[in-house]
């Protein structure tokens, strides 16, 4: 009987942040940006680069807050 080596499997889960603006994913070599909300600070807003560009409003999910 031949020893068989058992199988190693290194999975890791990425999980890509969504524009707040458009709901598309950000791709990690687009130039997008991660900020809290100015208002409540509580909730991580997202942004593509295209959506900053043409100052797409954003709306935070928490408090409502809508910024360009």
């Amino acid at each position: 009987m031949a020893a068989t080596e058992p199988k190693i499997s290194i999975e890791e889960k990425t999980v890509v942040p969504i524009c707040s603006s458009c709901n598309r994913p950000i791709t990690p070599w687009e130039r997008g940006v991660a900020f809290r909300c100015p208002n409540c600070g509580e909730v991580i807003i997202w942004r593509c680069s295209k959506c900053r560009k043409m100052s797409v409003e954003y709306k935070c999910p928490k408090c409502g807050f809508v910024g360009p």
